[in-house]
């Protein structure tokens, strides 16, 4: 084996690019001509959303590092500035091509369909007439429009919101002439009108920015509105918490919501009409400079245009509806338990129903024999019906213990009012282990029946979120298993109570046991094929950041292991680099639904292990969060995961980005020979039905 340096940078991507390199894949969907009009739309919202999250996460904390720099150093080898500069290059860029795609392409196509976005320019007399009235009866008696001057400073302008910066020439009532106005528009007035079908036909929209700056002058009467400007300002939105500090956690994490809206400013989003003048104005009350300026050719939030595919009735420009199927186990049998004792579960969701779950619990909340409910909550959901069951079971009189993730991020709120809820009803409920975030997803029931008491487990890769389960692709595993129980047991042990970790039997655990296994796993390969063993690694996660864990692949790679990689959003990782990585591949699959399952496979000659996760291979999930690794031990089910969870995405010629030794991604088309195969319009196929 080549003993190389492996920790030197030229090895490694850099982690903010590759995020932006996902977005790309992502907005690459929105002119992909093959996926309906109106999904193509929805691509593009989510790229917009996904750069919102990146703004006001990653690059918040480098604009943090960068006015702290000479304390903090260097970052992968460049100052947190000067990673603040490529990430603004790119992401000027990618900013551009959203609004190319948007213009260029989905609004010529979508007027094709009828699907029209009016501008100002296309009102006759009678649709000018209906937005007038439209204006003052709806938008008008909600806005208020606040003049500049010494009684009246610049606003605080809420994370995200649609506002409007206004010239006027002229003095008003009281002699005023400060010459600049701020409007904001509430969120509760919508970003889109639907028009009258007798006006503008069937699907036509105006934007709210359309009518206000029309009518804008009827806000200032008496003055000259010499200029109307749409902009948004994203705000830094990472909680900062000091766990040694805070005696009650629930407390201090609802005062930082209240502060989330008006945290420091990074990012500022204007129209294009927006002068030089007002730009350089908005930018230093945000106390930023030129390369934070953002100036798009239409609306500023493009993520507002979900309304109009939840608004439109065309079937024919969606992906078509499914039944998401069920096992046979399942359908044969109603009891929940009767159906776990029979044998491990395995459903993938989401082309497998989430029902089950949710049935599972409502019966443990109604069965008398059930003693116990220990349940994690990360992202559950402001109306979940898992929820309601763990009420149920609480005020029937059950022992109730839920560990609510209160620091799960954009999703703080939601369950801090599930937790109160929890509390009211009589459960039990704790926020986890301070420092540590509990991502782990797992359930437990403890159920007396003839004087034998049982254990029923749930464990999964993804969030207890029907909702998200609709839309994510992750397994959901149902044991009887002696062992494994007893392992979430002493997990929900470590969580509610103190004390040592201690062993478990099947299940790996982070922050103790899994960052280690995973690498003896991969130097188990490494030692079968220097030994002229057949070696493989297949691994299906999100995000691939850990260096301890790419440095150990590489080492298997330069040993002869076949590693496949499937990682939908960030990889460190460099494959193909000649003497280090020439036997991984790295695919990204970017299709109808998001996938999260993650998926570890290790050959180990003719035994095959594999473990369902809710880790991604990163430093956080490894060192600074509650994760549990569970291994898929029935040989049906273990076939089955690598069959339909691995080796089909490995067969995908559609939806696949190849990762290529540049840090770039080429995407995957099928030769003149192949056969175009979707790995997720087949698992439709396989595992669920077209209504």
């Amino acid at each position: 084996m080549n003993e190389l340096d492996l920790s030197q940078p030229e090895y490694y991507i850099n982690r903010e690019l590759s995020l932006l390199q996902f977005q790309r894949r992502v907005l690459a969907q929105a002119s992909n001509e093959n996926i309906p009009l109106l999904e193509r739309l929805r691509f593009l919202c989510i790229s917009s959303t996904n750069l919102d999250e990146f703004f006001q996460i990653r690059v918040a904390g480098l604009m943090h590092r960068a006015a702290l720099e000479a304390s903090t150093g260097a970052l992968e080898n460049l100052t947190p500035e000067q990673m603040l500069d490529l990430i603004r290059n790119e992401t000027h860029s990618l900013v551009e091509e959203q609004y190319r795609v948007l213009n260029d392409v989905l609004i010529p196509e979508l007027d094709n369909e009828g699907i029209r976005f009016l501008k100002r320019t296309e009102w006759d007399d009678n649709l000018a007439g209906w937005i007038k009235r439209h204006f003052t009866t709806q938008i008008l008696p909600v806005l208020s429009p606040l003049g500049l001057d010494p009684a009246h400073p610049f606003p605080r302008v809420f994370n995200k919101s649609l506002n409007f910066i206004i010239s006027l020439e002229g003095k008003d009532a009281f002699g005023r002439d400060s010459g600049i106005a701020i409007v904001h528009a509430p969120r509760s007035l919508p970003r889109l009108i639907k028009l009258p079908k007798k006006y503008a036909g069937k699907d036509a929209y105006v934007f709210l920015t359309s009518i206000i700056h029309t009518h804008v002058s009827d806000l200032f009467p008496g003055m000259n509105v010499t200029g109307c400007y749409q902009f948004r300002v994203t705000r830094d939105s990472e909680l900062f918490i000091d766990d040694e500090e805070s005696d009650d956690l629930m407390r201090t994490i609802k005062g930082e919501l209240s502060l989330r809206r008006l945290t420091d400013a990074v990012r500022l989003e204007v129209a294009d009409n927006c002068t030089k003048d007002m730009s350089k104005f908005l930018l230093k009350k945000f106390k930023l400079n030129e390369n934070d300026l953002y100036t798009v050719n239409g609306p500023v939030n493009l993520n507002r245009l979900l309304e109009v595919i939840d608004d439109v009735d065309r079937p024919d420009l969606k992906y078509p509806p499914f039944t998401p199927g069920l096992p046979k186990r399942i359908l044969q049998e109603e009891d929940m338990f009767n159906a776990i004792e029979q044998g491990d579960i395995l459903l993938f969701h989401p082309y497998e129903s989430f029902a089950p779950i949710i049935n599972l619990l409502n019966q443990a909340a109604q069965d008398p024999k059930v003693l116990a409910i220990k349940m994690t909550l990360y992202r559950a959901g402001a109306d979940s019906p898992l929820v309601d069951a763990l009420v149920d079971a609480a005020k029937s009189g059950k022992e109730v213990t839920v560990v609510v993730e209160l620091r799960a991020r954009f999703d703080e709120a939601a369950n801090i009012e599930l937790a109160s809820r929890l509390q009211d009803a009589g459960a039990h409920v704790v926020y986890g282990v301070v420092g540590y975030k509990t991502h782990a997803k797992m359930f437990l029931i403890v159920r007396r029946d003839k004087k034998k008491v049982s254990r029923y487990v749930h464990l999964g890769t993804g969030n207890y979120h029907p909702g998200n389960a609709r839309v994510y692709t992750d397994y959901s595993f149902m044991t009887y298993d002696k062992d494994i129980g007893e392992d979430v047991h002493k997990l929900f042990l470590q969580l509610t109570g103190l004390g040592k970790a201690t062993k478990l039997k099947k299940i790996l655990q982070s922050p103790f046991t899994l960052q280690k296994s995973l690498i003896e796993l991969i130097q188990v390969e490494t030692i079968n094929a220097i030994a002229g063993q057949p070696a493989r690694i297949i691994a299906k996660i999100n995000s691939l950041v850990d260096k301890s864990i790419i440095q150990e692949l590489y080492r298997a790679s330069q040993a002869g292991v076949k590693i496949d990689l499937i990682i939908r959003g960030v990889c460190r990782l460099r494959p193909g680099v000649k003497g280090i990585s020439e036997n991984i591949t790295v695919r990204s699959i970017v299709g109808r639904f998001l996938e999260h399952s993650r998926i570890y496979y290790f050959q180990n000659i003719d035994k095959p292990k594999v473990y369902c996760s809710s880790a991604d291979w990163m430093e956080r999930n490894m060192y600074r969060r509650v994760e549990a690794c569970f291994p898929i031990l029935d040989e049906a089910l273990k076939k089955r995961v690598i069959n339909e969870g691995l080796l089909t995405y490995l067969a995908d010629n559609t939806d696949s980005w190849i990762l290529q030794a540049d840090s770039n991604y080429k995407r995957l088309a099928p030769t003149a020979k192949q056969k175009p195969k979707s790995v997720q319009m087949s698992l439709l196929v396989e595992l669920a039905a077209e209504l």
